[in-house]
């Protein structure tokens, strides 16, 4: 994953309660330890996706950078742009579409405040557009997606569409016009949702992987229960196939692992890291221990000392 045509692999988010004593040691919070010291020795990128549901506060952003920073210096941060570009404020009743989005310009100011802070430092690699399955490719939905494309333009900007009516060659003409990264997601199947790609439409690849949890996806009692699932190895390999052939077109190619349920997220992003690599990788000690059958492909973290730079 070295030189010109990187891969960057990471998860979606790394503040998860049910990752203490799974992924990350007992009692880190106690020992004033920041989860971003263990994540940044085992990864190269992280998509943060709490920018989804409140802006970014410049000084967490200064904040996780120099964390991150200390324990790789090569570590970057994708982000999620607030849910109010990109999702009816009723979402959760109503379909999503440029009619029922609803951002002002504090959203906007807010959102380039923690956005600048991270591009400020050199450490944003992409700013992800996140649409609902809801939003569907029809002419005032593109309208409104240009616009807030050139209204977000200084950044890499990545656009996630789940409707499989994006899925067409003036979709990805349009993106490649633009320099827009098409996301390429692993999501349940349900009626029009969109279907595993690959697609390049710009110097960025970038690849979200959801989970297949047909039965929970839309009826999950918790909203993290729809990320309860484990993909198995010869589900990963599909995608790293995907991943190598989209490497040989961009430049960087991020691959965020979303299955976040009990750090499932970190244990695939480890087997996708050794398939790509053909070499061990490093994993936190409590993960080896949750799930022992990472110990064929990862030896663990030195105990006690976050800050010691990337060893693989």
């Amino acid at each position: 994953m070295e030189g010109a045509r990187q891969v960057r692999i990471g998860t979606a988010g790394w503040s998860y309660k049910d990752w203490e004593g799974v992924f990350y040691p007992p009692g880190m919070q106690r020992r004033k330890e920041h989860p971003l010291e263990y994540l940044a020795q085992c990864f190269d990128m992280v998509e943060i996706n709490t920018s989804f549901y409140g802006h970014i506060k410049p000084e967490l952003a200064k904040l996780w950078t120099r964390k991150a920073e200390a324990a790789n210096p090569a570590f970057l941060f994708t982000a999620k742009l607030h849910r109010s570009f990109t999702h009816s404020p009723l979402a959760v009743m109503e379909p999503t579409s440029a009619a029922t989005i609803k951002p002002n310009d504090e959203d906007e100011r807010l959102a380039r405040e923690g956005l600048d802070a991270l591009a400020s430092e050199g450490k944003l690699g992409a700013l992800l557009i996140q649409f609902p399955v809801s939003y569907k490719n029809t002419s005032l939905n593109r309208e409104y997606l240009e616009n807030l494309l050139r209204q977000f333009i200084e950044y890499p900007r990545v656009v996630e569409v789940r409707h499989a009516s994006w899925n067409n060659p003036e979709t990805l003409q349009y993106f490649e016009e633009k320099h827009v990264a098409f996301c390429n997601i692993d999501q349940p199947l349900i009626g029009r949702s969109l279907a595993p790609t690959e697609h390049v439409t710009s110097p960025v690849g970038y690849v979200r992987l959801h989970g297949r949890n047909y039965d929970q996806w839309f009826e999950a009692e918790k909203g993290e229960d729809r990320y309860n699932y484990l993909y198995s190895e010869p589900e990963l390999a599909g995608w790293k196939d995907k991943i190598e052939r989209m490497a040989h077109q961009a430049e960087v190619t991020y691959v965020v692992t979303n299955n976040h349920f009990e750090a499932k997220a970190g244990v695939n992003a480890l087997q996708l890291k050794h398939m790509l690599t053909g070499e061990r990788v490093k994993a936190p000690a409590a993960l080896l221990q949750n799930y022992p059958e990472l110990k064929n492909i990862a030896d663990a973290l030195p105990e006690g000392e976050p800050n010691l730079p990337l060893l693989a």
